[in-house]
């Protein structure tokens, strides 16, 4: 169950950037940049990153480039420490 949720977000996070930098493109109302982060922290960070760079989307601003990745990271260490728990 948790796979289809990390695929949904995931897809839905690489959607929504990729709906930014259309909105930018067009000069409209954009998304917020909280919003943008709030879906990669909620587990759409691997969405996320693959949308800035298929995109070339917030690839400057360092809370993207480098706090997506970071993300990244601790989402995948918060899941390796949670199986092994499970598997004690």
């Amino acid at each position: 169950m948790g796979w289809i949720y990390l695929l949904f977000i995931n897809v839905l996070t690489f959607c929504v950037f990729g709906a930014d930098k259309r909105a930018a493109v067009r000069g409209r109302r954009r998304v917020r940049e909280s919003t943008l982060l709030g879906l990669c922290l909620i587990g759409g960070s691997i969405g996320g990153l693959t949308a800035m760079y298929a995109f070339h989307h917030k690839t400057r601003k360092a809370v993207f480039s480098v706090g997506i990745p970071l993300m990244i990271a601790a989402q995948v260490l918060f899941i390796l420490i949670c199986s092994s728990m499970v598997l004690k």
